[in-house]
């Protein structure tokens, strides 16, 4: 196991499921993957703009070119 770099925010590459925003916001921020995917589908089915924001970090978060 690596451990977690808390450098930059960037799209983490190796670990992604659909853009890799989850787990470079759970690398950055030194959370598990799976709990912050997990929070994140849980908080769809609440009102907010959670999937824009999404949408948003995926356009803006630098993929991270490191591997």
């Amino acid at each position: 196991m690596t451990t977690p770099s808390y450098g930059r925010l960037t799209r983490d590459t190796r670990h992604k499921v659909v853009a890799g925003v989850c787990s470079g916001l759970a690398r950055r921020f030194g959370l598990s993957r799976g709990g912050l995917r997990a929070a994140f589908v849980i908080s769809c089915v609440l009102p907010g703009p959670q999937f824009i924001a999404y949408v948003l970090l995926w356009a803006l978060m630098p993929a991270d070119d490191r591997y």
